[in-house]
């Protein structure tokens, strides 16, 4: 049989997607059923336990299609965004609701219970949660069960910047979390599916994934004369954004943190590490 990656194929060997009979080998085979995302975040985990490797997070409004839940509290699906493949917290999902009308676009957001910023918030929403708005009256964006939240703070759900470039560079001292995708935590590949997916742009979630599918190839692993703001430089397990001709934008771990630095010194420091610039690409169209 065809080999599938397991990151994004909804397959166990005691439980796979319905639409994957005759292609992945399966005790039983299930349906699945779509639920949504209701925290602001969810962990997506490798194992149905809190102590699980952290592989991604799901954002407040995304859609889920779960397949299995176990009497500890955690859901076993796959992402409709990207398609990644794990285990959420049960309590962070629920029925889908209404429809998302907005986009978060602030880096974080807060929900407040009523009309007055003087009232405890609900919860604070990352920048790329989806979220059904009924109305505005004063500045303030109103969902159907009457929460408010800035509308400044908000853009029509069919609204994407135009530079991603500019979208990452908001997230400039934020720390490095492996798996993350907000401003409390992000790494790498979260950085840039985060800044490409508000400029309404298909990215996966893993950096090997975005080399073999973002863009095209536009220099040798070694050939840094003519790169341009955009361009995505890859290792084996990391990717920086170019920010510009000499400075690349990247989370990683030597900082723990967003930063941007010199071209030269982050290859440098990351060849010392024993790894090798592997391609450049960039984002066309």
């Amino acid at each position: 049989m065809r080999a599938f990656d397991p990151r994004v194929t909804p397959a166990r060997a005691d439980l796979a997607a319905k639409h994957l009979e005759g292609k992945v080998p399966a005790a039983r085979y299930v349906e699945g059923r779509v639920v949504e995302v209701v925290a602001p975040s969810a962990p997506l985990r490798r194992e149905p336990r809190p102590d699980a490797a952290l592989d991604t997070e799901a954002l407040k409004g995304e859609r889920v299609t779960i397949y299995d839940t176990n009497e500890d509290g955690w859901s076993w699906g796959q992402l409709a965004a990207d398609r990644y493949v794990g285990w959420l917290p049960s309590a962070a999902l629920a029925p889908p609701g209404p429809a998302p009308t907005h986009r978060v676009a602030a880096l974080r957001t807060l929900v407040f219970p009523g009309p007055s910023i003087k009232l405890p918030p609900l919860e604070a929403l990352p920048l790329g949660a989806t979220i059904a708005i009924a109305r505005e009256r004063d500045r303030m964006a109103i969902t159907p069960t009457g929460a408010h939240l800035p509308a400044r703070h908000l853009v029509p759900i069919d609204s994407y910047e135009s530079d991603f470039v500019a979208v990452a560079e908001r997230f400039v001292g934020a720390p490095y979390l492996w798996g993350g995708k907000t401003v409390l935590g992000l790494d790498c590949s979260g950085l840039v599916q985060t800044a490409l997916t508000a400029c309404g742009m298909a990215c996966p979630r893993d950096s090997d994934m975005q080399e073999a599918a973002l863009g095209e190839r536009v220099a040798a692993a070694g050939d840094f004369a003519n790169l341009r703001r955009g361009d995505l430089v890859f290792w084996k397990g990391h990717v920086a954004i170019v920010h510009d001709r000499t400075s690349l934008l990247h989370a990683n771990a030597f900082h723990m943190a967003v930063v941007i630095e010199p071209l030269a010194e982050a290859i440098a420091r990351i060849r010392a590490a024993g790894s090798e610039v592997t391609s450049v690409r960039r984002i066309v169209g």
